[in-house]
C-alpha cells in the first residue's frame, strides 16, 4: 500500500515543469558549447566546459528524480538542520575558501568549486517556510518580522563578509513569499523607497535630499499634529530615511570594492569607461544587438566565439543567445522562464499547507530575482554584480541548487494531496 502511494505520489509530479527544466538545461548546455574558441569545438572533451557542464547537467537530473523519491515530510522536519549545514559552509568559505574575483566564495573540492552562497537559498527557503507554516504569524507584531528577519538575515549577513554582493542581494527575494503571508504592504513601499533613494544619493547632493525629506515630513506631520501614532510613525521613518542616506555613502566608500563603485557610477552615467569596468556591458550589448532579430546562428557569433565578451559562459550567457539566436532566440528563453514563474506561482496557490505555499513562492521569487538581474545586467540597466542565469549559465553549484529548490517543491506538490 505505502509502495502504491509513493508511486501516485511520483507520477502526480508536475511533469511540464520538469519539461521546461530540461529545455532550459539543454539551452545552457548549447550555449556553453557555443561561447568556447573554435579550437576547443572540434572534439568533444569533458575537460572543457561543456563537456563539464554536460555532467551537472546529467547529475543534477539523476539528483532531482532522486528527490522525487523522499517522502515530502522530510523537507519541513529536517529544514532546521539543512539550514544550519548551509550556515556552517558559509562560515567556512570564509576561512577556508578560495579568492576568486576578490570574492572568498568557494572551497575547493578537487577541481571542483563549490559555492555554499548557492546552497543557502534553498536552506533558507526551507525553514522560513517552516517557521510560517509552524507559527502562522500575520507579521503584525515586532516578534514574527525580527525572527523572520533573522531566518533571511544570518546567511544574507555572512554572504556579504565573503563579499559577494550580488548573491546577497538574491535573498530580498523572501520579503515577497511574506508579503503573500500578510506582511505589510509597507515594508514593500519602503523597500522601494530605498532603492529610490540609493539612486537619488548619486544624483543629488545629500543636503538637498535631507531638505526634502524634512519638508515633506513637516507637512505630514503639520496635516496629521491631532494623530500621535502618525507623528511618531513619520518621525521614526525620516529619522531612518537620513540615516540610510549616510549609510549608503559609507557602505559605498568602505564596503563595496573599487570595480563594484565603478559599474555603480558606468550604470548612473556618472562616467564612461569603455575599456576598464564598462567593457563587458559594452561588448554584451554589441554581441546581443548583432543578433538582431533571427540571430547569427549556432556557433556563427563572432563577439562570442573569440572572446570579446568576458564571463560568456557564466554572467554574460544571454548575450551569446542574443548573438547566435537573435531577438527570437531570447524571446523563446524569456518566454520558458515567464511560463515557469507563472507555473510555480499556480501551484503555490494550489497548495494546502502553509509550508508547501511559502516554499513555492520563494522559489519563484529567487528565480525571478536572477533572471531579472541577470538578464538587466547583460543589456546595461543594472549594475554588473555577477550572479548566473538560473539552469543557463555554466557552473555546478548553480545549476544543483536550482535542481534542488525546483525539485523539493515539485516534490511537495505532488504530495500536497496526502501531506501536511
Amino acid at each position: 500500500m505505502q509502495q502504491q502511494q509513493g508511486n501516485r505520489f511520483f507520477f502526480n509530479v508536475d511533469w511540464i515543469t520538469v519539461l521546461i527544466y530540461i529545455a532550459l538545461c539543454a539551452i545552457g548546455f548549447v550555449n556553453i558549447y557555443a561561447s568556447v574558441p573554435p579550437e576547443k569545438t572540434m572534439a568533444f572533451g569533458f575537460n572543457e566546459l561543456y563537456g563539464k557542464q554536460l555532467i551537472y547537467v546529467i547529475s543534477g537530473l539523476i539528483l532531482g528524480l532522486a528527490i522525487l523519491l523522499f517522502d515530502g515530510r522530510l523537507f519541513n522536519v529536517f529544514s532546521p538542520f539543512i539550514y544550519g549545514g548551509t550556515l556552517l559552509l558559509l562560515l567556512a568559505v570564509l576561512v577556508i575558501g578560495n579568492k576568486v574575483a576578490g570574492n572568498q566564495a568557494w572551497i575547493a573540492i578537487g577541481s571542483f568549486k563549490l559555492q555554499p552562497a548557492e546552497f543557502a537559498k534553498f536552506g533558507t527557503a526551507l525553514l522560513l517556510a517552516r517557521y510560517v507554516g509552524s507559527f502562522n504569524p500575520k507579521f503584525r507584531d515586532f516578534k514574527s518580522i525580527a525572527i523572520a528577519a533573522l531566518i533571511v538575515g544570518a546567511p544574507l549577513l555572512l554572504i556579504m563578509l565573503q563579499p559577494d554582493t550580488g548573491s546577497a542581494l538574491v535573498f530580498l527575494a523572501f520579503m515577497f513569499p511574506l508579503y503573500r503571508e500578510g506582511l505589510s504592504g509597507y515594508f514593500l513601499l519602503i523597500f522601494l523607497g530605498m532603492i529610490v533613494l540609493f539612486v537619488a544619493d548619486f544624483l543629488v547632493p545629500t543636503w538637498i535630499l535631507i531638505t526634502i525629506i524634512t519638508v515633506i515630513a513637516g507637512l505630514f506631520i503639520y496635516n496629521n499634529r491631532r494623530k500621535q501614532k502618525i507623528i511618531f510613525s513619520t518621525v521614526f521613518v525620516t529619522v531612518f530615511a537620513i540615516g540610510y542616506l549616510f549609510l549608503i555613502k559609507v557602505a559605498y566608500e568602505k564596503v563595496l570594492a573599487p570595480h563594484q563603485r565603478s559599474r555603480i557610477e558606468l550604470m548612473l552615467g556618472l562616467k564612461t569607461d569603455n575599456r576598464g569596468a564598462g567593457y563587458n556591458v559594452i561588448q554584451s550589448q554589441i554581441a546581443i544587438g548583432s543578433g538582431q532579430v533571427t540571430g547569427r546562428g549556432f556557433l556563427e557569433g563572432t563577439q562570442t566565439k573569440y572572446g570579446y565578451v568576458p564571463e560568456q559562459s557564466t554572467d554574460f550567457i544571454f548575450s551569446t543567445i542574443g548573438e547566435e539566436w537573435g531577438f527570437l532566440g531570447c524571446s523563446v528563453v524569456i518566454g520558458l522562464y515567464s511560463f515557469l514563474l507563472l507555473r510555480l506561482i499556480n501551484l503555490a496557490e494550489r497548495q494546502r499547507s502553509t509550508f508547501s505555499r511559502v516554499y513555492g513562492y520563494s522559489v519563484a521569487c529567487i528565480l525571478f530575482f536572477h533572471v531579472f538581474i541577470n538578464i538587466g545586467m547583460t543589456i546595461g540597466i543594472i549594475p554588473v554584480i555577477g550572479i548566473p542565469l538560473p539552469l543557463i549559465s555554466y557552473g555546478g553549484s548553480s545549476l544543483w541548487s536550482f535542481t534542488i529548490l525546483l525539485f523539493i517543491f515539485l516534490k511537495l506538490d505532488s504530495n500536497r494531496m496526502g501531506f501536511f
